[in-house]
């Protein structure tokens, strides 16, 4: 299935692993590539440059199709070392890097002057927009579907996808409330060039998660999120669980950050992806976990997307058929 997207990137499908935290190892990443979708290194995930240097590796012993790297850009009391990480991306030849959070553009002269594609992943047109201006080479736009982070204009995909086509000349994904073939043939039809699946990909066979978070998602239906931070205005989607509904309350009644900062620490949510203990934090979960019935394989899961595209698409022309 040949699109902007996949011409540009030398891959074989429009459907893209984004990166997670904690999520985007290589196993995952190098399943999704080698079944002709763009699988997606977290580097953050690895405690340093050097892991993140051992885990391309690794990726790459595992597949020999294009695979990415995310490198998530966030304000920090105590930053990460993002210079060395975009060095151990560059010097382990890695070609394509998703980046998120901040603006890319402090990084995009070195990452061009390595020959990196940069996808930026943002949640606006007008975010979009001004990281086309920066050269970025696509861009992933998120729906106010999506798990984790959707900014704060609460703009759903059927408006954003059709709005950014109109605003972008680059290839773009769409990302947020994606699961399978519909998904896919809709984005594609209101013009998207792929789409960036997290959720889904969490529920497959080579995620490294805990089953038990994998069989919540499947149980779970479309009203299993909640939003937290909304009166901080760093709004982001999570599951249901007995801590985010306090976090909720807390900052409903007033709190502040410091009253909840406990609750959310990032060790906790990783306990959860470990141990499976699903009330131990807070954990990142999309609406689509609606649509999400089993457990696959990733590469099965980018196969069978296609395949159903297809035949959506091939359905849906019949009825325009006089």
């Amino acid at each position: 299935m040949r699109t902007r997207f996949t011409e540009l990137l030398g891959i074989e499908h429009p459907v893209v692993q984004g990166g997670m935290m904690w999520v985007g190892r290589a196993e995952l990443a190098a399943a999704v590539s080698e079944a002709g979708g763009l699988g997606i290194v977290t580097a953050l995930t690895q405690p340093t440059p050097h892991d993140l240097a051992t885990e391309i590796a690794r990726t790459r012993k595992l597949t020999d199709k294009p695979f990415g790297v995310n490198l998530t850009i966030l304000p920090s009391i105590n930053p990460p070392p993002y210079d060395e990480y975009r060095r151990a991306i560059v010097d382990s030849g890695v070609t394509i890097v998703e980046t998120a959070g901040s603006s890319p553009e402090p990084h995009m002269g070195f990452f061009r002057e390595h020959g990196v594609q940069v996808i930026h992943k943002c949640t606006s047109v007008r975010h979009a927009v001004k990281a086309e201006r920066a050269g970025v080479a696509a861009v992933s736009i998120d729906g106010f579907e999506c798990a984790g982070h959707p900014g704060e204009d609460d703009i759903p995909g059927l408006v954003l996808v059709p709005a950014a086509a109109d605003a972008l000349s680059i290839p773009f994904i769409a990302s947020g409330g994606f699961a399978d073939g519909r998904g896919l043939a809709a984005a594609l039809v209101l013009g998207a060039d792929g789409i960036n699946m997290g959720t889904r990909f969490m529920c497959s066979e080579e995620s490294p998660i805990a089953a038990a978070v994998k069989r919540r998602i499947v149980e779970a239906t479309e009203l299993d999120t909640t939003l937290i931070f909304r009166s901080l205005r760093n709004t982001a989607r999570v599951a249901r669980n007995s801590v985010s509904e306090q976090v909720t309350r807390i900052l409903a009644d007033g709190g502040t950050f410091v009253d909840v900062q406990e609750l959310v620490a990032g060790s906790r949510g990783r306990r959860v992806f470990e141990d499976g203990d699903l009330d131990a934090g807070i954990w990142t979960a999309g609406l689509v976990q609606g649509l999400i019935h089993d457990v696959p394989p990733a590469g099965e899961i980018v196969t069978r997307i296609v395949r159903e595209a297809r035949a959506v698409l091939d359905a849906t022309q019949t009825k325009f058929t006089p």
